[in-house]
Parts: structure tokens; C-alpha cells; sequence
């Protein structure tokens, strides 16, 4: 059964909702059959189906992630963000996340995704990319003059890729899109911007979907 409210804002993204979740939208008065419920023509996500969201700080990017995984039956909401901060604000972010979440989805806080892509049954929502990005700089190094620690980062981003074009499932993933704003004054804000954009490409280039959220809106991000 899905549900809708006023807070759905228009007809058109009602329909875009239904085709989330695999069900049909019912005309005004027209009685719901449930043995019909999954319409044989509609061609839905079904196998590989992997999907990029893109978005600005505070844009409603996880939110809309969220959102297309709502009518999935298992779901492993992946946290890749640093658990080991005592920095209150983040705490309040977290268990906002938290709060939101259906309570039956699975949680996974790793930065591990090549092996959650290629092990975890079921749907996967990664939220998000920056955060492992930045984790895996943390580990490997953030000074560009360290050849050593370049390679790692090389060779972790080329696992997460690799493992993302041969993900079997339904994946969403959530990640920052950073090179929109001023230039980051520091060689390492230099760095992660730079890092992020080009991963976000590659992620893109291996997605059956790709969106953009703005202000709470969203631009289906169309193949080149």
C-alpha cells in the first residue's frame, strides 16, 4: 500500500513517486485492485539499477535518495560519515537522518562500499560519497606531494568505481556536488573538490540515473 498527502506537490510528481515504488496511480474515483497493482506494461527498475544524487549542502538531496527507496521491502541505508566525532552539531545531523529512516531499512556505517556493493542483498542507499571521500583522504593522506598516498587514493577510488559498474541491485547514492562555489583557499579543500568532481563523473558515466536536487527541486540529469 502507498500512501500520498498534500505535501506531494503536483500530479506529475505523484506519477514520478508511483514509479518508484512500482505502483500504480489510480484516476479520480477508480476502485484500487490489488491484483493489478503492478501495471505489465510500465517498464520499472528491476535487476542493475544504479542511481547518482547530486546536490549543494542543505538541498534535499538525502531526503530525495530517501524518497525512491521508500516502497523498497529490504533496504541497507549506508552511513559513511566519521563516527568517531564528539562534534555535537554532526550528532544532530545524524540522528535527524536517523529520525527520518523507516524503521525496518538495515544501517551499515562503513567505507567499505566495494564490499557492500558487491555482498549486500537487497537495496542499498549510500549517503554519502563526499563523506567517504574525505574518510579515505583521511586514511591515505591529504598532501598531493606524497606519491605514496596519491596512489592509495588512486587505487580506493578505482575499487569504489569498479565495484559501482558491476553492482547487481537497486543502489542510490548520495553525493556533494562541490564545484559550484568559490575556490576553496586551502591545497586541501583544492584537493577534495577536485577528487569529488571527478568521481562524481565517474559515477554518473556507469548510472542508469543521474539527478541534480536545487532547493528542494529536482533535474534529471540526461546521458551526454
Amino acid at each position: 500500500m502507498a500512501y500520498a498527502d498534500h505535501r506531494v506537490p503536483s500530479e506529475a510528481e505523484l506519477a514520478r513517486r508511483c514509479g518508484f515504488w512500482r505502483v500504480q496511480l489510480a484516476g479520480d474515483g477508480e476502485a484500487i485492485d490489488p491484483a493489478r497493482s503492478v501495471p505489465k506494461d510500465r517498464d520499472f527498475p528491476a535487476g542493475t539499477h544504479r542511481v547518482l544524487v547530486l546536490g549543494g549542502a542543505r538541498s534535499g538531496k538525502s531526503e530525495r535518495a530517501e524518497l525512491r527507496l521508500a516502497g523498497e521491502p529490504e533496504v541497507t541505508y549506508v552511513a559513511t560519515g566519521n563516527r568517531g566525532t564528539d562534534d555535537p552539531e554532526w550528532a544532530a545531523r545524524v540522528a535527524a537522518h536517523r529520525a527520518r529512516r523507516p524503521a525496518w531499512w538495515a544501517t551499515a556505517e562503513t567505507t567499505d562500499l566495494a564490499g557492500l556493493l558487491c555482498a549486500t542483498p537487497g537495496a542499498l542507499l549510500i549517503d554519502g560519497i563526499g563523506t567517504w571521500l574525505a574518510a579515505v583522504l583521511d586514511e591515505c593522506g591529504w598532501d598531493l606531494r606524497d606519491g605514496a598516498g596519491r596512489d592509495a587514493v588512486a587505487a580506493r577510488i578505482t575499487e569504489l568505481t569498479g565495484a559501482w559498474r558491476q553492482a547487481r541491485g537497486y543502489v542510490v547514492a548520495v553525493s556533494d556536488e562541490a564545484g559550484l562555489g568559490v575556490v576553496p583557499a586551502s591545497a586541501a579543500g583544492r584537493r577534495f573538490r577536485d577528487e569529488l568532481g571527478r568521481l562524481n563523473q565517474a559515477l554518473a558515466a556507469e548510472s542508469e540515473e543521474a539527478e541534480l536536487v536545487v532547493a528542494g527541486r529536482v533535474l534529471p540529469l540526461g546521458e551526454q
